[in-house]
Parts: C-alpha cells; structure tokens; sequence
C-alpha cells in the first residue's frame, strides 16, 4: 500500500509539471501573436479588417471630376458650314487654338512674306514658311533682277475656306482679298494660303506649307 501511494504521489507530480509547462507554452504563444498581429483598440469597425490604401485603391478617386468639358470654338463669320467640324477637331487637340486669333496671325504673315518676297529678302521669310516653300520662293527671286515695286495696300478680307487633322498636324487654308498695288496703280489680288502647325510641339507658330493664286 505504500508503494502504490507514493506512485500515485509522482503521477500527480508529474501531471502538475504538464500543467505548469503547458501554460507557459500557451502564453508564449499568445505573446507572439500580439507582437505579430497587434491589438485591437476598441475604435475598429467590426468585421472589417484595418488596412493602409493603396495606390490602385486610390487612383479610380481621379474619375470623380466627371468629363471634360469640351471647348466649343466660334467660327468666323463667312466660314463655310462644313469647315466647322474640322476647326472643333483641331480646337480639340489644341486647347489653345482659336479661329479669329488664327485668321489675326494669318493676316499679319501675309503681310511681312508679301513685303520680304518684293523685296527679295527671302531671309525674312525663315519661321514663317516652311523649307519647301522658301526654296520655291528663293527661285522665283533669282530668276527676277530687281525688287518688285509691289505694295500691299489692305486686306479686305480673310475666310477659312479648309481645314484638317493629319496626324499630329493641324492645316488650314485661308483665301486673302487685298488690294495690291503694282507700280503705283492698285489691283485686286486674290490668294489662298495653307498654314500648318505641330499640335503637340512647343512651338506656336504657324508655317505656310502651300501657295495658290486664286484669280
């Protein structure tokens, strides 16, 4: 009887050691799972996890603006119905165009190419022409002796009579009544000039690309 009471005495022994180890693996456990997961502090939502945004969470924000507002531009009076579109298509990939500050510009071109080609100072003519054109207009100036007594007395008119897209490009094409004055006597001059610009460069500036006399 002895015997098996002091066997029953490391048998209970042995049990509370199990207990004792077991509860410390337990709390080890839960120790590092608070270090891993941390703890809640009550201002959670339930049910929903917490999480940082992330960038692709964030980026459909920039839908919410709504659409572009697309810029109507006003065509100049005289411009022919079915060029309307063109110029919109070309206000479009340009945000700063504008018909009437074009035709402005236009003018004034006319201008200086007319006086710089009379003159013969086909130099004056660079940032206005493109290369093609400047050649045909250096030509036609060594093929003449002198300067041309030709004056430009006004501009009577300007009209968008063609406009397009061609890729990048944005063309246009203007017809120019003036009054020209030749050797002192004025004369009607009728032409139809073709600008073009890079829409996506940095440059502003119109190049004339094409020449026509429209008598």
């Amino acid at each position: 009887m002895v015997t098996l009471s002091k066997a029953n005495d490391m048998s209970d022994g042995g049990s509370w050691i199990e207990i004792v180890l077991l509860a410390m693996l337990a709390g080890f456990i839960g120790l590092r799972l608070v270090n891993v997961l941390g703890k809640r502090t009550g201002d959670e939502k339930a049910g929903v996890p917490s999480r940082a945004a992330s960038p692709a969470a964030i980026a459909p924000t920039a839908n919410r603006a709504g659409p572009v507002v697309r810029h109507l531009v006003a065509v100049p009076a005289g411009t022919a119905a079915d060029v309307a579109p063109a110029l919109q298509a070309i206000a479009d990939a340009d945000g700063g165009f504008d018909p009437a500050k074009f035709l402005g510009g236009a003018q004034a071109a006319y201008r200086m190419i007319l006086d710089a080609f009379w003159a013969g100072d086909a130099a004056a003519m660079a940032g206005l022409v493109s290369d093609e054109v400047l050649d045909h207009f250096r030509v036609a100036i060594a093929h003449r002796d002198t300067a041309l007594a030709h004056r430009l007395v006004g501009i009577d008119a300007t009209v968008l009579t063609a406009a397009r897209m061609v890729g990048q490009m944005a063309e246009v094409t203007v017809r120019f009544e003036a009054t020209i004055a030749v050797d002192g006597v004025p004369s009607a001059g009728h032409d139809v000039w073709t600008f073009s610009r890079h829409v996506g460069g940095a440059d502003p500036a119109w190049l004339l690309i094409a020449t026509d006399a429209d008598a």
